[in-house]
């Protein structure tokens, strides 16, 4: 009897999981975390130095049979510190809203979970800042909106959510430079849930 017992325990689990990760789960929060930017140049026109940056927004995800959807929506400051080699140099500060919309599959069930993400990231340049012409970089060129591609992982524990990505540069960030210069950032972001349906 106690096998019998154990069988169907065994047997109605499995079903109640299997039909957990069928159905679609939604869920909402906040997310906020810090960046480290850098100026790329495919012509070496110049270097540049890591500074910290900060974004702040939110997020939603809708998964089901273990990949997920994750749209975001999140104001970014982004910045770093260009240099030539001759020695002249200039600080560059872009405040934009990001929109990142990444796939990913999540590994674990219940309260705890790995991630791996990639996907597009839409970013509209609501102010761009720099001291002074360099390289090339016309200060009255900067572009209002640009395109990146992030690649992540990410852990869940409880309602907490944590991401390291990588995001590489698609589009020059200057009309006018013939350095061709993208923006690659890592950020590290920490979100919290407020809402979950399954």
């Amino acid at each position: 009897m106690k096998k019998i017992v154990s069988a169907f325990l065994l047997f109605f689990g499995g079903i109640v999981t299997t039909q957990a990760q069928l159905l679609p789960g939604v869920e909402f929060g906040l997310k906020g975390g810090v960046n480290l930017s850098s100026l790329k140049s495919g012509k070496k026109y110049f270097n540049s130095d890591n500074k910290i940056g900060y974004q702040a927004g939110i997020y939603g995800r809708v998964g089901v049979l273990g990949f997920h959807l994750q749209p975001e929506i999140y104001l970014s400051s982004r910045k770093t510190l260009a240099k030539t080699e001759g020695g002249g140099e200039t600080d560059l500060k872009f405040t934009a809203i990001d929109i990142p919309v990444l796939l990913g599959k999540r590994f674990g069930l219940g309260a705890f979970g790995a991630r791996i993400q990639t996907g597009p990231i839409f970013s509209f340049n609501l102010k761009d800042n720099q001291q002074r012409a360099i390289a090339g970089l016309d200060p009255q060129s900067y572009k209002k909106n640009g395109t990146s591609w992030a690649f992540g992982i990410g852990a869940d524990v409880s309602s907490l959510r944590v991401d390291l990505r990588y995001e590489m540069g698609l589009s020059n960030i200057n009309n006018n430079s013939k350095a061709n210069p993208k923006i690659n950032t890592w950020s590290l972001g920490v979100g919290y849930r407020l809402f979950k349906m399954n």
